[in-house]
């Protein structure tokens, strides 16, 4: 048997000295800063491409405004139960996986009736354009927005929120980690 290290294969590559990797359960619960009982952990905010990965936690009851996704969005149900008022007889329940492609609108809620918290894992592409219940523009909700939130919530409450994040603008001509020889 043969061992190939990734220092003898043929390719070009970014560096890794580690694993990219959090612990979720080590990520505070920022709550207050999105809607009333709804919060969040954020795991991986990249705002120049508009990614943003994070464990939504919607008390029974809870729910966010009707919003417009600019980009496609994938959900996982982790506990409870939530869905979409224009949708109510397709909840999402624990497992449930459900995509959202781009311009998709709706206003989620987590019943009244459960029982327990609803955690649901997104991985969201671009933003949430938010609006009133009279239809007018209220908020964006993206990437940049949440990595915003979580600084505050870390001030406020003394509580380090920490999250992968990648990238970073920069001259190609300051890189100075990629070799190409």
């Amino acid at each position: 048997m043969t061992v190939v290290t990734s220092e003898q294969l043929p390719v070009v590559s970014l560096p890794q000295t580690e694993l990219l990797t959090i612990n979720v359960d080590s990520i505070p619960l920022v709550t207050g800063k999105l809607a009333p009982g709804v919060s969040f952990k954020p795991l991986f905010l990249e705002p120049e491409v508009g990614i943003w990965v994070l464990i939504a936690t919607f008390e029974p009851g809870s729910g966010l405004p009707i919003h417009l996704h600019t980009g496609s969005v994938h959900a996982y149900t982790l506990t409870g139960a939530w869905g979409y008022r224009e949708y109510p007889e397709q909840l999402q329940t624990a497992g449930s996986y459900l995509y959202e492609p781009g311009a998709s609108v709706h206003t989620l809620f987590a019943p009244e009736s459960n029982t327990e918290d609803t955690n649901v894992l997104y991985v969201i592409n671009g933003a949430n354009v938010n609006f009133s219940e009279d239809g007018k523009f209220h908020s964006i909700l993206d990437a940049v927005t949440v990595m915003k939130l979580s600084k505050d919530f870390s001030e406020e409450s003394g509580l380090a929120v920490d999250y992968l994040t990648a990238g970073g603008a920069q001259f190609s001509s300051r890189i100075t980690e990629i070799e190409t020889d």
